[in-house]
C-alpha cells in the first residue's frame, strides 16, 4: 500500500479534493430531490447520467484505454457498485421515499459502513480519535434522523429507505475497491461511465418506462449537466483522488457533512424548515468531521 498518503502535503491535497466532492455531492442531493418531484423517472435520470458522461469520455477511453480497469472482473465490480448499482438504487429511492430521507441515508450511513469495510478488507482498524469522530458524527446523524423520521414512515417510504441504504453500501464497496486496486481517477470515470452506458442505454430505450419526451427541457438540461458532467466526471475524479490521498475512512468522515450542508441549503433553496434539532445535528456532524480532519496521522491506523 502507498505509504506516502500520510504526508502532510498529501493530506492537504486530499482534503481539498474531498471538500470539492462534498460541494458537488451536496448539489447532487438537491438536484436529485428536484428530479424526484419532477417529470423524469429514475430510469430517465440514470440514462442522462451515463449517456452524457459516455459521450464526453468515450474519446478519452478510445485513446487511453481502460488502464487500471483492464481486468474485466474489476471493471464489472466497479460498474455494479459505483456505476449502475449506485445510480439505480439511489434514483429509485427518491421515487418511493421523501427526498429528506435520502439526504440522511445516502451519505449519513457512509462513515460507518466504510469504517467496517475498511477494517475487514484493508486492515484499517479505527484508532481512538477516529472512534471519537465516528461517535460524534453518529450523534449528529441520529439528531437529523430523529427530525426527519420523527413523524413515522408513510406508505411505501420504507422501500425507498432500504434502497438508499443499499445505494450507500454499494458506494462504500466501490470506495474500498478503488483503494484496494489502486484505480486511477480517469480510469474510474471513463471506464465506469462508458461501460454503464453501454449496458444500460439499450435496455432503457427498448424496455424501461420513460417520461423524457414530456419533461420540460430545463429539467432535462439541469439533470444532464449536473448528473452527467459534475457528478459522474468531475466528482468521480475528485473522489477517486481523495480516496488515494486520505484513505476510505478519513474520506467517509468528511463526506458525512453532505446531509448537514444539504439541510442548510435546503432551507433557502427548497423551503424546507431548519429546526433546532436539525441545527444540533448539523453542528455535531460538522464537529465529527473536524475531529477526523485534525487527527494526527499516527493516530489513524493503516
Amino acid at each position: 500500500m502507498n505509504t506516502t498518503t500520510t504526508a502532510p502535503e498529501n493530506l492537504r491535497r486530499g482534503y481539498l479534493f474531498a471538500a470539492l466532492t462534498v460541494a458537488i455531492w451536496t448539489g447532487f442531493v438537491l438536484v436529485s430531490r428536484m428530479a424526484g418531484k419532477g417529470a423524469l423517472t429514475a430510469f430517465d435520470v440514470t440514462a442522462l447520467r451515463f449517456g452524457v458522461a459516455a459521450v464526453i469520455l468515450l474519446p478519452l477511453l478510445l485513446i487511453k484505454g481502460l488502464g487500471s480497469l483492464r481486468n474485466p472482473r474489476r471493471l464489472a465490480a466497479c460498474v455494479l457498485t459505483g456505476g449502475l448499482g449506485y445510480a439505480l438504487l439511489c434514483y429509485s429511492g427518491f421515487y418511493f421515499a421523501p427526498a429528506a430521507h435520502g439526504s440522511i441515508l445516502l451519505s449519513g450511513t457512509m462513515p460507518f459502513l466504510t469504517a467496517v469495510l475498511a477494517w475487514l478488507f484493508l486492515g484499517e482498524r479505527p484508532g481512538t480519535q477516529k472512534q471519537i469522530a465516528l461517535l460524534v458524527t453518529a450523534a449528529g446523524i441520529a439528531c437529523m434522523a430523529l427530525q426527519t423520521f420523527g413523524h413515522g414512515v408513510e406508505g411505501r417510504s420504507w422501500i425507498g429507505d432500504l434502497l438508499f441504504v443499499s445505494a450507500s453500501t454499494s458506494w462504500c464497496v466501490f470506495t474500498i475497491l478503488v483503494r484496494r486496486w489502486q484505480i486511477r481517477p480517469w480510469d474510474a470515470a471513463a471506464g465506469v461511465s462508458v461501460t454503464s452506458a453501454a449496458l444500460f442505454l439499450p435496455v432503457y430505450f427498448l424496455a424501461l418506462p420513460k417520461h423524457i419526451d414530456v419533461a420540460p427541457w430545463q429539467e432535462i438540461a439541469l439533470q444532464a449537466g449536473y448528473q452527467g458532467v459534475l457528478v459522474v466526471i468531475i466528482a468521480m475524479v475528485l473522489y477517486t483522488r481523495a480516496v488515494a490521498e486520505l484513505g476510505p475512512t478519513r474520506l467517509a468522515a468528511v463526506m458525512a457533512t453532505v446531509p448537514a450542508i444539504s439541510a442548510l441549503l435546503a432551507w433557502p433553496v427548497l423551503g424546507e424548515a431548519l429546526t433546532p434539532l436539525l441545527g444540533v445535528g448539523i453542528t455535531l456532524v460538522t464537529a465529527g468531521a473536524l475531529i477526523g480532519a485534525v487527527t494526527r496521522t499516527s493516530a489513524w491506523a493503516k
